[in-house]
């Protein structure tokens, strides 16, 4: 691996831990920001979907964004609006303000949802061109970022220290990260050719993609793994304080386990995609989920559930990843099968943070929470779907990148 791609990798890295960072320094803190805006479930469900509006935007014009820019323009917006949304999240608690809290998450979810889908792409691109699996790893670095931003923001919870502060800091240390990592991302990756000899072989490539069977299976793993993950990032300190009476500083501490759950599966799932293939690690990952989230739902015991937040951390860890890397491998035109994927991932966001906070509001937020576990347990059965080779494109237009394509071993481990 040479230098250039050393450096762009770490720069993914970065990528990744600023939004894991960023998210979990708020997510922590959401019991004290529902508190200075003395809103109900219900209302933190609404307040939670601007959250989810913005991701799906961000999404939905991602894929146009990158086809026409490359990936580094996509990425630099989306992810200055994730440090901008740190600022105005933390403007709104201080001002007791749920409309401006609503703004702040909604250019986090642009800013996440944009250029996540970015990053991933700039991710599938360094695996086709390492021939390593990468992904997994990569999302290990967004849910490290989870951990170090839960631990601060349990200490913070804990003492005092007002949301506004606490939020502005990261702000800044995340702007450092992001100014250090953009100048090793290069330019026109996943930009798709204008040209008029290219412009009409583009076409048929489009109702491919979005009419693969096996890539809209692959996006329900995504659907439903990107659920579990989205619940928990939303919901989990609120679901220990509200549904296991746990103060606010415990709940904080077992959304930390979570995390922490979520960046071992991550950093160590290349080892087992690697030695057992990508099924059997779907398989297993949404078993593990669905037993964890049965643990929290179903057993009237705090002890028990924060071990079992532990499972469902570890199960929900590498669907997503892994979902994106099989989508790359599923075929020609893998930035726009990595978009479709993605997209439809975060639909999961779309509906989720509402409806659980209009179910719980009702039900009880461990009552709402079945209803994850009854996406969770579709993946067990869709899980076949993720093992993908990818092999030359069949078409007589000549792929713009055929070497990389051609040359890439397979990584599942069949």
């Amino acid at each position: 691996m040479d230098l250039a791609i050393r450096r762009r990798r770490t720069a993914l890295f970065l990528f990744f831990l600023v939004p894991g960072l960023s998210i979990s320094s708020w997510v922590t803190r959401t019991p004290d920001i529902r508190d200075q805006l003395g809103a109900s479930t219900a209302q933190m469900g609404i307040v939670l979907f601007a959250l989810s509006v913005g991701s799906m935007l961000g999404v939905l014009g991602s894929g146009t964004l990158v086809a026409k820019f490359g990936t580094r323009p996509v990425m630099a917006v989306g992810t200055a609006l994730v440090i901008l949304s740190m600022v105005v999240i933390g403007c709104g608690a201080w001002w007791s303000s749920a409309p401006v809290v609503m703004a702040g998450l909604f250019l986090f979810g642009a800013g996440m949802g944009g250029g996540e889908v970015a990053v991933n792409v700039d991710g599938a691109d360094v695996e086709q061109i390492t021939g390593r699996t990468v992904l997994p790893t990569l999302h290990g670095f967004f849910s490290l970022g989870t951990v170090v931003g839960a631990s601060l923001g349990i200490v913070c919870t804990a003492v005092g220290f007002p949301v506004q502060w606490h939020l502005g800091t990261i702000a800044l240390v995340t702007a450092v990260m992001f100014a250090y990592a953009l100048r090793s991302i290069p330019h026109a990756v996943g930009k798709t050719p204008t040209t008029k000899q290219t412009g009409t072989a583009e076409r048929p490539r489009r109702p491919a993609v979005w009419k693969d069977r096996r890539l809209l299976l692959i996006g329900g793993i995504i659907l439903t793994m990107a659920l579990a993950e989205g619940a928990a990032n939303d919901w989990l300190p609120l679901l220990m304080v509200d549904g296991h009476d746990m103060d606010p500083a415990l709940g904080s501490a077992v959304y930390t386990g979570f995390a922490a759950a979520m960046t071992i599966g991550r950093f160590g799932g290349g080892f087992f995609i690697n030695r057992y293939g990508r099924t059997p690690v779907v398989r297993a990952s949404a078993i593990s989920a669905a037993l964890g989230l049965s643990g929290v739902i179903f057993v009237d015991n705090g002890l028990v559930a924060g071990a079992a937040v532990l499972l469902w951390g570890l199960g929900a860890s590498l669907g997503f990843p892994l979902a994106l890397s099989a989508a790359g491998d599923s075929g020609p035109d893998s930035a726009a099968r990595v978009s479709l994927v993605a997209m439809m991932g975060y639909v999961a966001f779309l509906v989720g943070p509402p409806g659980l906070g209009f179910l719980g509001d009702r039900y009880g937020l461990r009552a709402a929470m079945t209803v994850v576990l009854a996406f969770v347990a579709v993946a067990i059965f869709l899980a076949p779907a993720v093992n993908t080779r990818r092999t030359p494109p069949t078409s007589p237009t000549p792929d713009p990148q055929p070497a990389p394509a051609e040359e890439h071993h397979d990584r599942t481990g069949h």
